[in-house]
């Protein structure tokens, strides 16, 4: 018996519910992300500016002044309606999308797994992907 069930609570009840996202200036960012995917920013819970995606989980964006922000990976599922849209504001705002993680096919998106995907870097760096379809696991 694992720990969990141990608990009564099944491995499939853990969820994602917030992380905190680095950025030099957290209102840039958290509004950059908010208007590219159709979202709002919520008000500020303490250092922290808030994201909500709307599935329960919450991008919370955290100014850091004193060193570099390392650049993280974040993945973003999208209604294949609206991916058109997204793609349609980063153009508006003069941010190249890649149809690639490492940024080599400019302007292009992918059709991985029957969908529809596209990579940007936003303001603090971070290597953001719109995609229509999940990944398929082994």
């Amino acid at each position: 018996m694992s720990h969990d069930q141990q608990h009564g609570l099944p491995i499939t009840a853990v969820q994602l519910n917030h992380t905190a996202v680095y950025a030099q200036d957290r209102e840039l960012s958290a509004e950059f992300i908010a208007a590219i995917l159709g979202l709002q920013v919520g008000d500020p819970i303490g250092p922290f500016l808030p994201v909500d995606l709307g599935n329960g989980v919450t991008l919370d964006y955290y100014e850091k002044r004193d060193e570099p922000v390392q650049p993280q990976h974040y993945a973003f599922l999208v209604p294949d309606e609206q991916f058109d849209d997204m793609i349609a504001r980063l153009e508006a705002v003069g941010v190249t999308y890649y149809a690639d993680p490492s940024h080599t096919e400019p302007g292009r998106i992918n059709r991985l797994f029957g969908g529809r995907g596209a990579y940007f870097d936003d303001p603090a760096g971070h290597n953001m992907e719109i995609m229509t379809r999940p990944y398929v696991r082994p």
